[in-house]
């Protein structure tokens, strides 16, 4: 009101001195740079962009903000060392850029490039980043490879490289399904169960960890999530390669769904920046995996909608979408931050599976220019972080899990309402 008082003249200069003075927000410049996937032999292969591709001449820019990350002290060089992490590791915060995940269009361009993990360039679902996005490259690994795959980003002076991590690729109503169909399904229900995916009585169970009534073996179950065939442990591969090729560079890990849990739990493993959409929830494996625990987890930040059943963890139960489909989904506690669309209140969403897809989220949230998300208050095009410190999972009526300490003979009741 008294800026309006001024005179002209004056309401100019004030405003010339203010934007002197305004801090800029950093900007990196990234462009295509290599493919990586799973061979038959559950090695981490890569496949380099030709230099003479366009891909590699097209470049999109994304807004950075200072982000504390903290790192072990020694990294873990393996999948296998953090079960002998001390309870007293050495964590060095460092200050690194990471994603500036309040503004929209950070996210808009994070959650296309999460997608076009899942498909192919000439793809009617491809995402074009940029404009005059050239998409006639094919993928850079057979058409039958059947597991972990994702694409690589990096700035021209190679400061920064994004990892995107493809998620479940199943036939149900937000997939078409695919080679990794199998490999995938699997690393859900290790990985998001309370016990090798045991539902119910008619369900066959995907590690040997179950003994019957409602015990399960916790060491097992630990031991089953660390296989070295598993998504987890190829992730790590993954992070290493990529870090042998970049070893100056500032790494971010971003996915969809399954693709965004396991990003979360290779960027808590090593102190990195990670966004992840509509991902199950992951601190339950977190925890299986004997992860080290950092002083803070809020690199990691969660993005999805309460429409979707599946991070909310309400997919839940032996009549729910996610059981028809094969699928045990009986988390609800994300690591990190969260930033919750309240899709149901503010567009009249229904909590259905068909929100899951990356795609509902693109273009019927992300692409939303000026819409309020805010709860109270002043607008906002991104909604406040919340965070989910106290959460339990919903499988219709109270169940007692007995987790059995691998070895001790000892049990720790694991409740779930």
């Amino acid at each position: 009101m008294l800026y309006s008082l001024l005179p002209s003249a004056l309401q100019y200069l004030l405003a010339s001195w203010l934007i002197q003075f305004t801090p800029s927000t950093p900007t990196l410049q990234f462009e295509l740079r290599h493919e990586h996937a799973l061979s038959h032999e559950s090695r981490v292969v890569f496949s380099d962009l030709k230099t003479t591709s366009s891909l590699r001449t097209q470049t999109f820019s994304l807004s950075t903000t200072q982000t504390t990350v903290h790192k072990p002290n020694p990294l873990p060089s393996s999948s296998g060392a953090r079960f002998h992490l001390a309870s007293d590791t050495a964590w060095d915060p460092v200050e690194v850029d990471g994603p500036d995940v309040q503004d929209r269009e950070v996210l808009l361009l994070l959650a296309k490039m999460a997608n076009n993990a899942y498909t192919e360039p000439d793809q009617k679902d491809w995402y074009d980043i940029g404009t005059n996005w050239n998409n006639s490259y094919p993928f850079g690994w057979e058409p039958d490879a059947d597991g972990f795959r994702g694409h690589i980003f990096a700035t021209p002076d190679n400061s920064t490289v994004i990892v995107s991590v493809k998620g479940t690729s199943l036939m149900w109503p937000i997939g078409g399904g695919g080679p990794t169909q199998r490999k995938d399904k699997l690393n859900d229900n290790l990985l998001f169960s309370c016990c090798c995916a045991r539902v119910g009585p008619t369900w066959s169970t995907v590690c040997g960890c179950y003994e019957g009534g409602y015990k399960c073996d916790q060491g097992c179950l630990e031991q089953s999530l660390a296989e070295e065939s598993l998504f987890y442990s190829l992730g790590i591969n993954l992070y290493n390669n990529v870090t042998y090729m970049y070893p100056d560079s500032n790494i971010w890990l971003i996915g969809h769904s399954l693709g965004g849990s396991l990003a979360s739990l290779v960027g808590v493993t090593f102190g990195i920046p990670v966004v992840a959409f509509e991902a199950p929830a992951e601190r339950l494996a977190a925890s299986r995996l004997h992860l080290p625990s950092p002083p803070s987890t809020q690199h990691v930040t969660h993005v999805y909608n309460t429409g979707d059943p599946i991070p909310m963890g309400t997919c839940t139960g032996v009549s729910s979408t996610c059981a028809l489909a094969g699928i045990a989904l009986e988390t609800r506690c994300h690591l990190g931050r969260v930033i919750r669309y309240d899709s149901v209140t503010k567009l009249g969403w229904s909590a259905n599976i068909v929100h899951h897809g990356i795609q509902a989220l693109i273009d019927g949230i992300l692409s939303k220019e000026d819409f309020d998300w805010g709860e109270e208050g002043a607008p906002r095009s991104v909604p406040a972080f919340t965070s989910e410190e106290d959460c339990v999972v919903s499988i219709r009526g109270p169940v007692l899990w007995l987790a059995h300490g691998h070895g001790t003979g000892k049990a720790n009741a694991i409740w779930l309402f």
